[in-house]
């Protein structure tokens, strides 16, 4: 693929899937779950399924671990269509849906603090709109002079969608956080811009992954809509807690998944998604595993709920 055409999907099939990890670290349970939840959804609706590596943030990102992801991928089966696509490759994408959004007078340069935010009720309260930003403006050399972060206005706009799998969700932006961050002070593109640039160039259509990410949603559909943007079908799986309650995460110190153990973890991971996969049929095998998987995939079966105990999740 070439990045010339920043906005536009380079493909029209049916279903288009992707799992966009970070690379702070190796897969874990949470994430290997979200990995085959979506990697599912697109084989059994005879789809593409792409991997994509979100290396946007390279202070937080240990040296090996994207290729440590891959492998950990590969090893489990779990692989993908086309190339691995790479954020970090896409920095003058992510510029230009930057300058087209000033162009529109929808974003404006914020020095607030997040303990400034923090003593703002209801989230940011739109204290430094006036500031302005224009395109011309990020049309000269100043990504090296980033004093401040880049927020795009939200105004009253309530954003709705019918989740996949949760059914019908609505926010109201300016009370679930306000204008949020599309570039960060350090000059990084902020996550939410990055994400939907990338789903509409390569044509994502469906797009299967946590509740963490549900309160995302809505921003990234606004954003779509100003940009002019195809919007993908959303489904949110439930996030895989400790029996403390705390999410399975890189940033937890979630243990790395060993890949030597594949049958068993993607046999948790299909009770945990709800699937009832008969054991005994397999020999332990991860292939076979998979393609009963594929074909009896029941994205309703997957539970409605926030998230579920990694340790109820039994074999």
């Amino acid at each position: 693929m070439s990045n010339d055409q920043p906005f536009t999907a380079q493909r029209t099939p049916k279903y288009v899937g992707r799992f966009a990890p970070s690379p702070s670290g190796p897969l874990h349970f949470g994430s290997l779950v979200s990995a085959l939840a979506s990697y599912l959804d697109a084989k059994a609706n005879n789809g593409l399924w792409l991997l994509r590596i979100e290396d946007l943030d390279p202070p937080r990102e240990p040296a090996g671990a994207a290729k440590k992801i891959i492998q950990q991928l590969e090893s489990l089966g779990l692989t993908w269509d086309d190339e691995v696509l790479f954020q970090s490759k896409r920095i003058d994408a992510y510029d230009t849906a930057l300058m087209t959004l000033a162009s529109e007078g929808l974003c404006f340069h914020c020095s607030c603090s997040r303990r400034d935010v923090k003593t703002m009720k209801g989230g940011y309260s739109g204290k430094c709109r006036s500031n302005g930003l224009s395109a011309r403006e990020l049309q000269y050399p100043i990504k090296k002079q980033h004093s401040t972060s880049i927020r795009i206005r939200t105004d009253l706009k309530k954003v709705g969608f019918e989740d996949a799998i949760l059914g019908p969700f609505s926010s109201q932006l300016s009370e679930s956080g306000g204008d949020f961050i599309i570039r960060r002070k350090d000059g990084m593109i902020a996550y939410q811009l990055a994400v939907v640039i990338d789903d509409a160039w390569q044509g994502v259509t469906n797009i299967v992954r946590g509740t963490d990410l549900l309160s995302s949603t809505p921003k990234q559909r606004y954003l779509q809509t100003v940009l002019g943007l195809a919007q993908p079908t959303y489904a949110h799986i439930p996030i895989v807690t400790d029996t403390n309650g705390t999410k399975l995460s890189k940033q937890a110190f979630a243990r790395a998944i060993d890949t030597e153990d594949a049958f068993p973890l993607l046999f948790r991971a299909l009770l945990l998604l709800g699937q009832r996969p008969p054991e005994r049929q397999f020999s332990r095998s991860p292939n076979s595993l998979l393609n009963w998987a594929i074909e009896h995939w029941e994205l309703q079966s997957v539970p409605k709920l926030a998230s579920i105990v990694f340790d109820s999740v039994l074999y």
